[in-house]
């Protein structure tokens, strides 16, 4: 790990500080289209110290969905509904942790490690079925469009809430 490729961006609570490292980088809840959600889906956790006056620092892990529809061609961010990297921070706030995800976090080291090992997992997973086949391939797909999302499509998206679907 490098110094510089960590990311510090001030909010109202303090200096929240990101570091490349794959433990720092948390990813589950893999979500595939089905007949009532017609998306693919994952759930990022972050890692991050949060450092306060008078306090040297406080561990953090908070999450966001990265959703996508089932052809790829848009990309969301959703708030989760608990530990959301989003919630209790303001617009300009909110606005500079879409910058993190899109300038940042998607282009490190770490979120490139996690998700090619969720694919190379997949791809050795043992499946029976031509339905099984299709969401598995589909699914490695998805992952691999994760990879090649561009910092711009992270900046022109919406963060939604979560609304229409909860794990």
């Amino acid at each position: 790990m490098n110094v510089m490729d960590a990311k510090i961006i001030s909010t109202q609570y303090g200096l929240e500080t990101y570091l490349d490292v794959v433990k720092s980088v948390d990813v589950r809840d893999l979500h595939y289209p089905t007949e009532t959600a017609l998306f693919y889906e994952i759930t990022v956790g972050i890692e991050y110290f949060l450092l306060k006056k008078e306090r040297y620092y406080d561990s953090r892990k908070n999450y966001f969905r990265i959703r996508m529809d089932s052809d790829f061609s848009s990309v969301t961010l959703v708030e989760t509904k608990m530990e959301s990297l989003f919630a209790v921070k303001n617009e300009a706030e909110r606005d500079t942790t879409k910058e993190l995800v899109g300038e940042w976090l998607l282009k490190t080291d770490a979120f490139r490690q996690v998700i090619n090992e969720l694919i190379d997992q997949k791809k050795i997973e043992n499946v029976q079925t031509e339905g099984d086949i299709q969401v598995v391939l589909g699914t490695i797909r998805f992952l691999e469009k994760l990879l090649e999302i561009k910092t711009e499509d992270i900046l022109n998206t919406n963060v939604e809430r979560d609304l229409e679907y909860a794990h």
